[in-house]
């Protein structure tokens, strides 16, 4: 049977719309509007997102080819083009932020309670930034060498659900790793994954204080003395297990604590691997399995790349960059939504490209998640007359 409105519509109806209008009215994003409401802007970067389309003029044709469908939408008409470009370069990226978060609350309480990976309880976050290269000639406030221009999305992945929890976009050289990581507040009792790249023996020390327990991997230049050699099992990857003590100046100072450092054996490239932990409880090989799983975040990375539009940008400014990338965050949480929601059996890769297929097909959404190549009937079906 034929539904009332189109599947864009009905996923656009998903997103909590009482936080949208407190959005608008915190950060005054519709202050000397004139017609072009934040709704609208909202709408044509998720289209965006979703048609994956690639500049503001295929958004607006994209819109404006929909032969009248626009008012389940919400729009009265497609935004032109030249009004996008404009909301993009000057209305605030915290309307965006904020709608992502609100978005990410009903997520986290439509989330299924699957069996975890790990038996420890304790919540279990990575966190890493990703690059995208931007042409410095087009964004000369981009420079990050000298040559190349980029902007950094510095992300914190909750392993319950791959869920993206903490954001921040910014040029490279505007925000270091190590001052994001220190922004974030984790509850007591979490675990912390974080490549080399997160160095540094003070925020190591801040984690241990706060009570969260940090897994990386420990730098080739540390200097430390063992001060006990813990038991080893006999089979396995794992070489050794040992309590240091930092010995340099600065790690004396900055981390006062005792560490753990375990170090396994890499069968597939023939080395050693250490990694660096204040966790002394779980057994060795869990600490590198935890180690090991912080590749969920870089395959998060890559479905954002290839799924959804952040490697190329409809405007050049910082502000429309960091809309951009927030309504790609915005529209990869729909999307999850979806899948808890609707229990669907397809891959986000998959679901993506049949969702871009079928934007304004006038089908219930729940129906064709469970089966999108199912023909639904023209007419509804057969109910019998009661005779009074």
């Amino acid at each position: 049977m034929k539904y009332s409105t189109s599947l864009f519509a009905q996923i656009l109806h998903e997103l909590p719309r009482h936080d949208f209008a407190r959005l608008v009215v915190e950060t005054g994003s519709e202050r000397h509007s004139k017609g072009f409401s934040s709704w609208d802007h909202c709408v044509g970067m998720v289209f965006c997102q979703l048609a994956q389309t690639q500049s503001l003029r295929e958004i607006s044709d994209g819109l404006a080819i929909t032969c009248g469908k626009l008012n389940h939408l919400g729009l009265t008409a497609a935004p032109p083009k030249s009004t996008l470009a404009y909301a993009n370069a000057h209305r605030p990226a915290a309307l965006f932020e904020g709608l992502f978060y609100a978005m990410l609350a009903k997520c986290q309480r439509a989330k299924p309670g699957k069996a975890k990976k790990f038996r420890f309880k304790n919540p279990l976050y990575s966190l890493d930034g990703t690059m995208m290269e931007l042409c410095l000639s087009l964004f000369p406030w981009a420079e990050y060498r000298q040559a190349k221009g980029a902007v950094k999305l510095h992300l914190l992945l909750d392993h319950a659900g791959y869920l993206p929890v903490f954001a921040v976009i910014e040029a490279p050289k505007t925000v270091s790793e190590i001052a994001v990581a220190k922004q974030i507040t984790l509850p007591k009792g979490s675990i912390i994954t974080v490549d080399r790249g997160y160095c540094s023996y003070a925020l190591y020390y801040q984690w241990h204080q706060a009570g969260v327990f940090f897994v990386t991997r420990l730098k080739e230049n540390a200097t430390y003395r063992v001060v006990q050699e813990r038991p080893i099992p006999d089979r396995g990857t794992v070489v050794a297990d040992q309590l240091i003590e930092l010995t340099s100046v600065s790690g004396q100072r900055q981390c006062p604590v005792r560490l753990r450092l375990v170090t396994v054996w890499d069968e597939a490239k023939q080395r050693k691997i250490v990694f660096l932990t204040n966790h002394l409880r779980l057994a060795a090989s869990t600490i590198a399995a935890i180690y090991q799983e912080r590749w969920q975040i870089e395959c998060f990375f890559k479905a954002l790349k290839q799924h959804l539009k952040i490697k190329t940008f409809v405007g050049t400014s910082l502000n429309a960059i960091q809309i951009q990338i927030w309504t790609a965050l915005l529209a990869l949480l729909l999307l999850k939504y979806l899948q808890f929601v609707s229990r669907c059996g397809f891959p986000l890769c998959r679901l993506v490209a049949l969702l871009r297929l079928n934007l304004f097909s006038y089908r219930n959404l729940w129906d064709w998640l469970t089966d999108p190549f199912a023909t639904p009937p023209e007419h509804p079906p057969y109910q019998m007359a009661w005779a009074f």
